[in-house]
């Protein structure tokens, strides 16, 4: 096999598309997966990401863990992600800001919480907890939320901000998400990225939304807008070399689709003079 340069924008590997992406093996810079798609000890989702591993850099993103959540216990779920760490090394593990579990309850969302002093002082003995259980740091990702709190403290870019200082995280830079926010909310998308900690941005998620009456859904079933490839070109534009990742998971398009929206960030990411590192595929 041959290793040449390729591409630093990565792709959302999912299931329509895993033939295609063995068989052709495109120049991407890498691939992503959910990390609880792959929790089984064997099967062929998991042999297929060990045949995916062997060509391209992978990045386990987790939707499961509730980082915020309060009477969450997460012992087991820590020990598979663990499992699955050491099985694929991955380049890449990363998690959201959320809760999602209460009185034994565990709900299948991502759900906003107040940006309290008491709040990071929970989040960040998890975020702790994690990586000295992973022996890695670990990305956290901003979220989308369609609610505010009267009783939060600062605002979620400060909050990650904080977070990063006390547990050495990373941040996961999802630039639909801080556009769907401000949109909604009224703020300036420019304001929030102003507050985050650039520096430690690791990883940068771009995707599409869905606009309704009531204001924008985070739905990632759409191309990527104008208006947050104009965010990308900013971050870019301060020198941010962070990969990132063209994430699409509703109303799957065809490959080609995806490979172009990751040639339009490869093309931001040149225009602004910022490079993302070595990254290789293998081809036949």
């Amino acid at each position: 096999m041959i290793l040449h340069p390729v591409s630093p924008t990565g792709i959302g590997l999912r299931q329509p598309h895993y033939a295609r992406v063995l068989e052709e093996r495109p120049r991407i810079g890498f691939v992503e997966v959910h990390s609880e798609n792959f929790f089984h000890d064997g099967g062929a989702a998991l042999r297929t990401l060990e045949r995916a591993r062997e060509c391209y850099p992978v990045s386990l993103h987790g939707v499961g863990l509730a980082l915020a959540s309060v009477d969450a216990r997460h012992d087991a779920h820590v020990e598979r992600l663990a499992k699955l760490v050491e099985r694929i090394e991955p380049d890449f593990v990363s998690e959201h800001l959320c809760w999602g579990a209460v009185d034994g309850v565990h709900f299948n969302d991502l759900l906003p919480f107040p940006y309290t002093y008491e709040a990071l002082t929970l989040v960040a003995a998890r975020v702790n907890a994690l990586q000295n259980r992973l022996r890695r740091p670990v990305m956290i990702e901003n979220l989308s939320a369609y609610v505010q709190f009267r009783d939060a403290q600062m605002s979620e870019s400060q909050f990650l901000a904080e977070l990063v200082c006390q547990t050495g995280c990373g941040l996961l830079l999802d630039l639909n998400n801080l556009y769907v926010n401000a949109r909604n909310f009224g703020t300036d998308p420019m304001d929030a990225l102003e507050q985050l900690p650039m520096h430690a941005v690791g990883e940068i998620h771009l995707a599409g939304h869905t606009v309704t009456e009531y204001g924008l859904i985070d739905t990632h079933g759409s191309a990527v807008c104008d208006d947050v490839w104009a965010l990308l070109t900013a971050v870019r534009r301060r020198g941010v070399g962070a990969p990132a990742l063209i994430e699409w998971d509703t109303d799957l398009p065809e490959l080609d689709i995806l490979l172009a929206e990751a040639a339009r960030a490869d093309r931001i990411a040149a225009d602004a003079g910022t490079s993302n590192g070595d990254r290789h595929a293998c081809a036949a």
